[in-house]
């Protein structure tokens, strides 16, 4: 491809350069994040003597669980995180997942609020493969919001 034509990709990020911050520290290492995902919610009202379409209101939107996925480390910071609830200390963050430029500059980001842990998952280990030992923690938050460098 010519270099000229490469030109208009340069807004187009990969999904494979990205990292994912809590209370504005880099959390490193993360393989896979899912989950950035916002649905509106509405209600539907068939008024009387209008046959052509149905009435949608919106009533509110909602977030699934993000689910954030790496390779497993001797750090605990992630356990340690969901440990915390377990024993009643429920500890919530602010994070976000920031897409990066091949450059390494920021892209965009997707921040969310009141984020905690809800599921941790270790590694399904089986001697008979070499597969990477993975471990991914699942957070419930109270909304995404966007933004992306122009």
């Amino acid at each position: 491809m010519k270099s000229q034509d490469r030109s208009k990709y340069n807004d187009v990020a990969s999904a494979y350069h990205f990292w994912v911050e809590l209370d504005g520290i880099l959390v490193a290492g993360f393989s896979e994040v899912s989950g950035l995902e916002a649905e509106t919610e509405f209600d539907e009202y068939r008024e009387g003597g209008v046959n052509g379409y149905v009435h949608k209101l919106p009533k509110g939107v909602k977030f699934p669980n993000l689910v954030l996925k790496r390779g497993l480390t001797k750090s605990p910071a992630l356990w340690n995180w969901y440990e915390s609830s377990i024993d009643g200390k429920l500890t919530r963050k602010s994070g976000a997942i920031v897409l990066q430029n091949p450059d390494g500059t920021e892209f965009g980001r997707w921040n969310f609020y009141d984020a905690y842990p809800v599921k941790w998952s270790g590694p399904q280990l089986n001697a008979a493969t070499s597969d990477v030992a993975f471990e991914s923690v699942e957070i419930a938050h109270s909304g995404l919001y966007g933004s992306f460098s122009s």
